[in-house]
This record gives structure tokens, sequence and C-alpha cells, in this order.
């Protein structure tokens, strides 16, 4: 275990200002410090609120980890960060502390996918992942089958939603039946009361000509909020239960329903569900029944896992060390839109360490960049 790469993780996608340090496949710390109850008031998230709970956050979180780990910020191998997708603001805060404290401790810096990042933490679970590994991600933002032949350099889309992410879907409908934000654990908690064959609520994209690994939420969002409307215009109570029940199970079963048919027609006998939305019982639920029956092995993390953390970022730096993909550099920016075909963003100088070097002629060509060195951050 000493001779695996001990890599700290930066994740700053959203509204969660997650560090994470792993040795290999190995948590040893998970810091997370959330602003999700300041964005509540406002129906979703504020990205300039984000960003600003970002930069209060992230050394206190950077040093409660640390501490955890019972290690000191010399004795890493790496420093991993987030770089896309998610809002722009947000990430700019956590790749401009990677980029710090590489640079002041002449470590090696990986820019990583937020998507890929979310497949490999399952290592931090259940060992190694399969190669090739299918996943089904599924968050507020994302609803994706992807192939993963390999998880630091072969990511490839299979499927993704067309409109609303099924977390977002789930937040909406909330905010229809007057639940709060976010959505999705007060109605996976309802649901659990309700009748989930009680409203025969569309399930989109599930056609013969439709595409076969595509989602869409949209719709079934729509029919939801007219159902309800519906109901309260005649003067009749909305069974909140039951609505919560047959919406999600609308969802669940369309996301796991397209995820078996992909394990099947890729011959992949197992299935990666991963994302903030992984962490729905009745998802969880319904996906080993359907994987049982096809004979498809299930990988999902525990839920604290599921959301965005730094522990599932540093899990696919320490994969990037391990295999020996190039570091980034410190001309590294946050990409927004950053595809999942990338997991991560190598360095123009090609190799490990190059962000370092990189560094020094950055600084000597700027006269106003400034020296940093260790004893001004760590003394």
């Amino acid at each position: 275990m000493a001779d695996e790469p001990l890599v700290l993780g930066i994740e700053t996608s959203c509204d969660e200002t997650g560090v994470g340090i792993v040795r290999g496949t190995t948590l040893l710390a998970d810091a997370v410090a959330s602003s999700v109850d300041t964005h509540a008031r406002f129906g979703g998230v504020v990205p300039e609120i984000a960003s600003r709970a970002h930069l209060e956050a992230m050394v206190p979180t950077i040093e409660r980890a640390l501490k955890t780990a019972g290690i000191s910020a010399r004795d890493l191998d790496g420093i991993a960060v987030t770089a896309g997708p998610g809002l722009a603001g947000a990430l700019l805060v956590g790749v401009s502390a990677a980029k710090a404290y590489a640079y002041a401790l002449n470590k090696p810096l990986y820019g990583v996918n937020h998507l890929a990042s979310h497949i490999c933490v399952d290592q931090l679970e259940h060992g190694p992942l399969p190669e090739p590994t299918m996943a089904l991600l599924v968050s507020g933002g994302h609803s994706s089958l992807l192939l993963a032949p390999d998880i630091t350099a072969d990511v490839r889309p299979l499927g993704a939603t067309i409109d609303d992410a099924a977390g977002e879907a789930f937040d909406k409908i909330a905010r229809v039946l007057d639940l709060g934000f976010p959505g999705g654990p007060v109605i996976d908690r309802l649901a659990r009361e309700g009748d989930p064959k009680a409203i025969a609520f569309p399930r989109g994209l599930t056609g013969s000509r439709d595409p076969l690994y595509d989602f869409s939420f949209s719709g079934l969002k729509t029919a939801v909020a007219r159902w309800i409307e519906a109901k309260r215009s005649a003067g009749e109570e909305v069974p909140v239960r039951d609505v919560a029940a047959s919406f999600q199970e609308a969802v669940v079963d369309v996301l796991t329903r397209k995820a078996v048919r992909a394990c099947k027609d890729e011959g992949v006998d197992h299935l990666m569900i991963g994302g903030g939305v992984a962490a729905n019982s009745r998802l969880r639920a319904l996906a080993q029944e359907r994987c049982e029956k096809a004979g498809i092995r299930l990988r999902v993390p525990r839920p604290g896992l599921c959301t965005d953390n730094g522990a599932m970022v540093a899990a696919l730096g320490a994969e990037m060390v391990a295999r020996n993909r190039p570091a980034s550099d410190l001309e590294l920016s946050a990409d927004s839109s950053l595809p999942v075909t990338e997991p991560h963003v190598p360095g123009e100088a090609g190799a490990p360490g190059g962000a370092h070097s990189h560094a020094h002629s950055h600084a000597h060509g700027h006269d106003h960049v400034h020296e940093v060195g260790e004893k001004n951050l760590y003394s």
C-alpha cells in the first residue's frame, strides 16, 4: 500500500466543496463543505453564490482532509482537480487552488473530468474497475450511458439526455409540489409511502423508433406538472406520495431499462451506477432486480460517494499517476463543457512533473508573477 500513489482531489463543479485523499484505491479522507442550504431559498444553485462559498471553504476543507488522513501536504504524490464540466466560476476556484498547491509543493497536477471521476470513485468501494466498464451516470446535470475501456484515456458516450437530466426533473417536480430544494431526497422519502402504479406517467424515448440509449425527462416533467395543476384547479387534494412514487418509478424504469439493454448489446456483464441520483433507493432496488434477472453484476457506491465529492477526483487522479498519464501544466483552465471523451487534460509538456517545470518557465517569463514556495504556504 505504501507504494501506491497518494493523491489529493479537489471538486468544485457545483455547490459542494469536496476534498478527498486516497492512496491507490484506499480512501483516507473525504471532506465536504456544502452550500446547498444557502441555495435552497432560491430553489436552485446560484452560480455566483456557489463560487464565493468555494472560496471561503477551500483552504479549511483541504486542511481538514489532510488532518483526517494523518498526512502532510508534502507527502502527496499529486494534486487532482475537476477541470470540467460544471459551473465555470465554481470550477475556476478549484482549478486555481489546485494549481497553487501543486506549484508550491512541486507536485504534478492533474485536471480531470467530473463524469469520469463519478465512475472511478467505485474503485474505492468495490476494487479496480472491470475493463471495459459500463456506467450509468445520473445527476442534476447529467444522465448518460458510458462505455469506458480505460477510465484514464478512453470513455465512449453511448447515450445522454436530450433535455432535462433526471436530477433536474426531480428538483422541478419537487418545486411544483412545494417540497423544497433539493428535490431528490424528499421525493425518494415520500415515494416509499406511495403507490408507484397509481398514476400512469409517460416513459420518454422508449418507442421502437426512438434512440436506444438517449434519455428525455422534459415530457415527463410537463405531464406531472399538468396532472398536479388539473387536480388543484378542480379543487381536489393532490396525493403527494402517490405522485412522488409514480413520477420516480417512471424515471428509474427508463434509466434501468436502457442501462441493462446497453450491457446486453455491448456484451458487458456488469453495470456501474454513479452520480447524485444513484443515491435514490428505488433506482438501486430496480437496478438490482433487473441486473440479477439479466445476469449482470451491479456496482453502486454508497450514497455518500454518489454525490459530488473530492474522493472521486482523487481516485481518478491516483489512477492517472498509477498509469503514468501525463500531468497537466499550470496553464490548465476550467472548461464548463469538457466532453466526457476527455477523462483528463494533459499538459503540453507531456510527462508527469510537467506542471512544476512549466510553472518556473511561466514565472520567469512574466514580471507580474511572484515566486511562491513551500515556506510561504506551509510554515
